[in-house]
């Protein structure tokens, strides 16, 4: 069956399931696909360990050269920098693996109870595993400071500023009386390099990092399915309404796909070592605190500015570090718990926008100076996301997930479905469940009632379901 004949069949999945429910009828008959255990065709891998998102797929062993490359780009990714290898001098992280531990997300320092801010914010490691997006409430950059707040700075260097997070607590319950409650933070910031900047002035908004999972399989999708995605992710009964963000990078309009709200059609491995490290490339030659008081002082120590930080040949080899890594099979596929949250999953729509099954376009993907990665190519994959923008911003408790942050086509209240392959092994990679942009949901429940805008039809399934069934559908994510 191919892949349009496979969505028109969740379309009439979709509406049998009403049908069924109009009438009161049981609806756990629900043929769910087999073969979602095969995560991401030639790139699943068998692991269920801290280091399911940090092996590399089988056919990275295809060509020795390959596995030299992604083996350098793994140190490249993972190792430490220092002042003489182009760190800062104003930077977030000082090593893509520092926020993106084993490839998946460092627990965010929004959390650490003993942060120097006291409720948590930003770290005093020398990184502070989020990143602190900045504005003008009209969009505006301030003058002085990029899009990214840079807390951390390398010696004898200010810091940009200082991230300070409250959280606020909201007691609920589901109908069947079972208490739950929802946290959302309250963002300022302090000890500015220069001038303060007035709080009614600021518009705030954090990201924690991303899953590096699947990101090759990701890279090489079909990208007229997702447009096809697009032009038929219409279920006015339950107000979803899917749409593509397209952005404008290296001079060309292209699909976003990577990132919150799909505003990026790369692994961004250019934009991170410049704004997040401070290391010039190719790409972004000048410092990120170009005209900054922080370079004279950078100066006065004796760095030079002159030089591009890395290579663009070493960058390639961290792409392809990134698309070469493995995506851990599901588990448990077998539990009879787990199959009846995945029928929940279905009954609760979420595979409406949780699209379980897409493919590969044939050539593959290709990395950033052209090297053709053909492996990945004519590949079913089971993503569980469509890649495409839906508002998520309508009011929950007097807040939302609308962060007024403009990317691209997308909205302040837009954000990309997030891919939940391997969301599962989260617990056991980084030792947390922080979920979301800004890792608010702290486990799966608080994540699925998070869910506002087009996902307020699911979350409302999911909220009348019975205790077991509810527990059920978390058993399941935790299978993926």
């Amino acid at each position: 069956m191919n892949h349009i004949a496979k969505h028109l069949c969740l379309l009439s999945l979709a509406a049998c399931l009403t049908a069924c429910e109009d009438e009161g009828l049981d609806v756990l008959d629900i043929d769910v696909p087999e073969g979602y255990a095969l995560s991401a065709g030639i790139s699943t891998i068998f692991l269920d360990s801290p280091v399911a998102y940090d092996t590399q797929a089988d056919w990275i062993d295809s060509e020795p050269a390959m596995a030299m490359r992604f083996r350098d780009g793994d140190g490249l990714y993972d190792d430490a920098r220092t002042t003489g290898e182009g760190l800062g001098p104003v930077y977030a992280g000082y090593s893509c693996g520092s926020c993106h531990r084993n490839a998946g997300r460092t627990k965010p320092e929004l959390w650490n109870a003993g942060g120097i801010h006291g409720e948590g914010g930003s770290g005093s490691y020398g990184f502070s595993s989020m990143l602190v997006y900045i504005s003008r409430k009209n969009g505006a950059f301030f003058q002085g400071y990029g899009r990214v707040l840079h807390d951390q700075a390398i010696y004898g260097v200010q810091p940009e500023g200082k991230l300070n997070v409250k959280w606020h607590y909201e007691q609920g319950a589901f109908p069947d009386g079972e208490p739950y409650e929802l946290c959302y933070p309250e963002y300022t910031i302090t000890e500015w390099y220069a001038d303060s900047v007035a709080p009614e002035d600021l518009f705030c908004t954090v990201r924690i990092p991303l899953r590096h999972v699947g990101m090759g399989p990701m890279m090489a999708i079909d990208r007229h399915e997702i447009e096809q995605l697009a032009a038929k992710s219409n279920y006015p009964e339950y107000g979803i309404s899917g749409r593509a963000n397209y952005i404008t990078e290296k001079g060309k309009l292209q699909l976003g796909l990577s990132g919150n709200k799909a505003q990026h059609a790369d692994l961004t491995v250019e934009l991170g070592f410049s704004s997040d490290m401070g290391v010039t490339n190719s790409r972004y030659p000048e410092e990120i605190c170009e005209g900054q008081l922080q370079m004279q002082e950078g100066s006065m120590m004796g760095l030079s500015y002159d030089q591009l930080d890395i290579s663009a040949e070493d960058m390639e080899d961290v792409d392809l570090y990134m698309q070469g890594l493995g995506v851990p099979a599901r588990r448990n596929v077998n539990d009879p718990t787990v199959q009846r949250g995945e029928q929940m999953f279905y009954q609760a729509k979420c595979h409406l926008c949780h699209v379980t099954t897409l493919h590969t376009q044939p050539r593959g993907s290709t990395l950033l100076m052209g090297t053709q990665l053909t492996w990945l190519g004519s590949q079913t994959i089971h993503p569980y996301s469509d890649f495409l923008l839906h508002d998520m911003g309508s009011e929950i408790m007097g807040v939302g997930l609308n962060d007024n942050y403009v990317s691209g086509l997308a909205r302040g209240n837009e954000w990309r479905t997030t891919p939940l392959w391997g969301i599962g092994l989260q617990q056991k990679v980084n030792g947390h469940t922080y979920f979301l942009h800004d890792g608010r949901a702290r486990n799966f429940i608080e994540a699925i009632l998070w869910h506002g805008g087009e996902g307020e039809a699911s979350k409302n399934l999911f909220k009348r379901m019975p205790k077991a069934d509810r527990d059920a559908l978390v058993r399941f994510l935790e299978s993926l």
